[in-house]
């Protein structure tokens, strides 16, 4: 089985044959008494994550001196427009390409940006096309199913690599995107995935804390994302296969399930928490209220099991709630000392002995990215190789994974059995132009 590694504090744990083995020093990168570890980066961050970070001579592939990075963006739907009007704000990204399925999509994005029509690039292999422009960078934005295949030949084209989460649909997949980013700190490339809540200063000190003993021994968690059902994209004169390529967020081989697409930012949240992977899951879930499209499950409910006897429940919904409260994304851990709580774009707090006020970061969405894509910029302008966001998002996937295989096959299923699986989602797209 393929090697992962977590870092942590530049240092590393390794996973091998389905185990964590040793703590051992990183040697991808030597740190200076100058650079910045992330959450330093996050807590001194604000109006400057827009500004222009002047680059040194050579550091980027092509690139000169003072100049921008020339970054293609690979997947131009809702959030991969929505991304290049933040890279344009920042001011050190030039969106040199686009590449999307559909023709309307790589207009509109291209339009807005600029690119001219020779750099548009459209079909199933656009995104191939793409990176044969000489590329410092890429972002790809398209259906995590996608995101494992050009993710790699993003690293192998040489370029630096800013992936939307969730990193795949699969274990392959993940393991794939481990492969990738280790290959890319080999290269002396930048990997990052652009996870929101961990760029949350609330959420990193709230975690710091509890990894510190505020809440004491844990007892118990929660985990829930609970939001109303999603809206669909439909466009004239699409094909059938056409179609479900554009509403990909309701089909299961597309997406991963609303778990491994949507439920991710939650189940890393937990994950982050407990800094381990769970024993086993066990629980269920179904089609009951959204059966008018796709494929996809409208509600999961499970037990995360973790050493020392510690039980994270598990519920998500994608259906109306009709008002219910509380909804949106939300973590609670119960200690001997105290409590976290932790809403997603809403208070995070730790209440009991080790009282923690925390607050709120109402736009969490936008804000974090903008962190993000500071953070990219960052390393690649001071030639950071790390690529430290990689090993938690995988194991995040693999715990979505865990938690959407035992709910399907209604059986418990061990993180053992996970790690293992050689199951890959293969989705059918025939009737789609290459």
């Amino acid at each position: 089985m393929q090697e992962t590694v977590e870092t942590v504090n530049r240092e590393y744990i390794v996973w091998e044959n389905g185990k964590m083995t040793e703590r051992k020093k990183t040697s991808l990168v030597n740190k200076t008494n100058t650079q910045l570890n992330r959450r330093e980066f996050i807590a001194g961050t604000g109006a400057a994550a827009l500004s222009f970070t002047v680059m040194k001579p050579e550091l980027v592939r092509g690139a000169a001196a003072n100049s921008k990075i020339k970054l293609g963006l690979i997947g131009c739907g809702h959030r991969g427009v929505w991304l290049t009007n933040l890279l344009q704000k920042h001011g050190g990204y030039e969106i040199a390409s686009v590449a999307d399925y559909f023709q309307d999509r790589v207009d509109k994005c291209g339009d807005r940006c600029k690119v001219p029509p020779s750099r548009r690039y459209t079909g199933l292999s656009g995104y191939k096309k793409l990176l044969e422009d000489k590329l410092d960078a890429v972002a790809v934005i398209t259906p995590p199913y996608f995101r494992p295949e050009q993710a790699a030949a993003a690293v192998e084209a040489g370029c630096h690599v800013y992936a939307a989460k969730p990193v795949a649909v699969d274990v392959p997949g993940s393991y794939s995107i481990a492969a990738s980013a280790k290959k890319a700190a080999a290269k002396k490339l930048c990997f990052i995935v652009d996870f929101q809540t961990r760029a949350d200063k609330f959420y990193c000190e709230a975690v710091k804390r509890v990894h510190n003993g505020a809440i004491g021994t844990i007892a118990f968690g929660e985990s829930t994302y609970h939001c109303n059902r999603l809206s669909s994209d439909v466009k004239p004169g699409d094909s059938e296969p056409e179609a479900r390529l554009r509403n990909w967020v309701f089909d299961k081989k597309l997406s991963g399930d609303i778990i491994t697409e949507q439920n991710i930012h939650t189940l890393d949240v937990a994950s982050w928490i407990m800094n381990k992977p769970p024993l086993y899951a066990f629980g269920t879930g179904g089609r009951k209220v959204r059966v008018d499209v796709g494929d996809c499950w409208d509600h999961f409910a499970l037990l995360f099991q973790y050493a020392d006897n510690v039980g994270i429940t598990f519920t998500s919904r994608q259906f109306n709630g009709h008002d219910t409260k509380p909804d949106g994304i939300r973590n609670r851990m119960f200690g001997d000392k105290g409590v976290l709580e932790a809403q997603y774009g809403g208070q995070v707090i730790i209440r009991g002995k080790n009282f923690y006020r925390g607050g709120k970061s109402p736009a969490i969405y936008k804000d974090s990215v903008i962190i993000n894509l500071a953070m990219f910029h960052k390393d690649i302008t001071e030639s950071r190789y790390d690529n430290s966001t990689v090993a938690p998002s995988v194991r995040s996937n693999l715990v979505t994974i865990l938690g959407r295989t035992a709910a399907y096959q209604k059986r418990l299923v061990s993180w053992e059995e996970i790690v293992h699986s050689k199951e890959t989602y293969v989705a059918d797209l025939k009737g789609l132009k290459a």
